[in-house]
């Protein structure tokens, strides 16, 4: 039986526009013991991510939201520190959608479900947080299952230097596309081409968009892999070809809004240019991983992927930390490490 405090914050009021601080209450509370059929999991890394602001709020989506009150949501990498479940073992790393806080039980009658990463791990554990984890395998079946790209043909990334956005990116690179990102400033756009292979990448804020998008992609957008929606899923479509597939992996652009959101002014175009718009979410995705490991674990071990993690120090720092993924500083993935990885 572990004994000491558990740090928690959990939802304190639903944000109206941009997350703040404030909308989180911080708890300490005695670190849970596990039942039967259930473990303790000790949080190393907490994944801060868009879909935590969907959470959040009240609005219709794919599972349900945080409620007041609750600890806030989150995807985990952390360790088995006690089992009373015989699949797991003490000392095993798991990953999972869990909770703001240093201590979470899982499985059993929790209604929380965690999953075993290899050992020994190929891979250092933040990659797992990144394109090995959730966020590969979003990147990957959204790229692949729904925008299908073939060799030769343009694939338009927005978003392109989030943690997302950046592997799809390669992923594309990978089968043979010219690769085009679009994304919120200079800095960005050279790590894109210069670091990640990119062939072209798109300052939104300086450049006019549909003329920047015309110039980069001469022969048109075969496949647009949306992390934004807004006014520039409103420029692709003006520039994409018949038959164009476009993945509908986030709209961060109006997670923040208070105001009913316009729809695309060019929709017209999904029509004349039988354009496929198909939303998804990787949790449906789930059964049919295997692929996904082993791609995205061959081509991260060749140098084919590459990767960015920021690593932001401390549980109490989560709530300042998660207003990066919505003012445009950061590139790549956003955690917070929560407590030391173990040695093995």
């Amino acid at each position: 039986m572990k004994t000491g405090i558990n740090r928690q914050f959990r939802l304190a009021v639903r944000p109206v526009g941009n997350i703040k601080e404030s909308d989180f209450e911080y708890l300490e509370q005695p670190i849970p013991n596990p039942s039967d059929g259930e473990v303790l999991v000790r949080t190393i890394y907490l994944s801060l991510d868009p879909t935590n602001r969907i959470w959040m709020s009240d609005m219709p989506q794919y599972m349900p939201p945080v409620e007041i009150g609750q600890v806030m949501r989150g995807v985990v990498t952390g360790v088995v520190e006690e089992s009373k479940n015989p699949n797991f073992q003490q000392g095993d790393l798991v990953t999972g959608v869990l909770g703001w806080q240093d201590y979470t039980i899982a499985l059993g009658n929790s209604g929380l479900g965690i999953r075993r990463l290899p050992h020994p791990l190929p891979a250092p554990l933040t990659a797992f947080t990144g394109p090995l984890g959730a966020t590969g395998y979003t990147a990957y079946f959204g790229l692949l299952d729904i925008g299908q790209p073939k060799a030769g043909e343009t694939v338009v990334v927005s978003a392109a230097s989030g943690a997302v956005g950046s592997v799809a990116g390669q992923i594309a690179k990978i089968k043979g596309c010219r690769v085009v990102g679009i994304t919120s400033s200079n800095e960005k756009c050279q790590w894109l081409t210069q670091e990640l292979g990119f062939d072209e990448a798109i300052n939104y804020k300086t450049a006019d968009l549909e003329t920047a998008l015309a110039r980069s992609c001469p022969n048109g957008i075969d496949v647009y892999f949306d992390n934004v929606g807004g006014s520039i899923l409103d420029a692709v479509l003006t520039k994409v070809n018949l038959y164009a597939r476009i993945p509908v992996c986030g709209l961060i652009s109006t997670y923040n809004a208070t105001e009913p959101v316009p729809g695309p002014y060019n929709f017209s175009q999904i029509l004349m240019k039988r354009v496929r718009l198909e939303g998804f979410i990787i949790l449906d995705y789930y059964p049919r991983l295997s692929p996904a490991i082993r791609d995205l674990g061959q081509w991260l071990n060749e140098g084919k992927i590459k990767y960015a993690v920021e690593i932001v120090e401390g549980l109490e720092n989560a709530p300042s930390a998660i207003l990066k993924l919505f003012d445009g500083n950061k590139k790549g993935k956003l955690v917070v490490k929560v407590s030391e990885e173990p040695t093995f």
